[in-house]
């Protein structure tokens, strides 16, 4: 009996010192098992931000390819526009190389108010007259003149004289299409006056624009001059 109470000491003593002697082991699987899960989790979370970050990136690429796409549309349009514009300016060239060669078709006058720029309805009928020669006039150009009185600043009167033949240009394109390399402007000021400036009568002669309808075409008809004076 004293036997067995013996052994049973020493086996509670012995599976004491197993449990005291594994419990670190167990304590270091744990914390291991702890700090895999950990790593697992953080690898999970740095692989979910890679492939958010990988799509960011294919997602800008895309929209920068498209960026260039659009930029490289543009420049090609550009350079069209550039290159239609240089071919009706070396038209326009060619046609004024030879101008002596034009010949009057028809020819008009439209008159101003005092330092104004407006058409009026009766100066937008002979224009009316003289686009509807156009048709019928091959090769041709419209030679546009803006004029003013003397009164005032000469370089406000050029000026002045150039809206006047601007404003018959955007009445001629926006009404009868006449394309921008088939005209030829010039703005004059006061220095071209058909009547004396010491006059009112003259000075309202003065504030014209002239338009002439001029081809080099051989066999068109004499010109007609319609005047709007006031």
């Amino acid at each position: 009996m004293a036997f067995l109470s013996v052994w049973l000491a020493a086996g509670c003593a012995t599976k004491k010192t197993v449990v005291r002697e594994s419990a670190p082991v167990i304590n270091k699987v744990n914390e291991l098992d702890d700090l895999t899960a950990q790593t697992t989790r953080d690898i999970r979370s740095l692989d979910g931000r890679a492939q958010q970050g990988i799509q960011g990136a294919k997602s800008t690429a895309a929209q920068a390819d498209q960026r260039a796409l659009s930029a490289g549309q543009q420049a090609d349009q550009a350079q069209q526009l550039a290159a239609n514009a240089l071919n009706g300016t070396n038209s326009l060239a060619d046609r004024l190389a030879n101008f002596d060669n034009y010949k009057p078709v028809a020819e008009i006058s439209v008159h101003f108010a005092f330092n104004k720029a407006d058409l009026r309805r009766e100066d937008q009928r002979h224009l009316d007259e003289i686009a509807s020669r156009i048709p019928n006039a091959k090769g041709y150009i419209l030679q546009i003149e803006g004029n003013t009185d003397s009164v005032g600043n000469a370089q406000y009167n050029y000026e002045l004289s150039q809206r006047r033949a601007s404003a018959v240009i955007q009445y001629l394109a926006h009404n009868y299409n006449v394309p921008p390399h088939k005209i030829y402007v010039i703005g004059l000021g006061k220095d071209r006056p058909e009547a004396r400036n010491t006059t009112p009568r003259g000075r309202a002669e003065n504030r014209r624009v002239d338009v002439r309808l001029m081809t080099n075409v051989q066999g068109e008809q004499p010109s007609n001059r319609t005047s709007a004076a006031r």
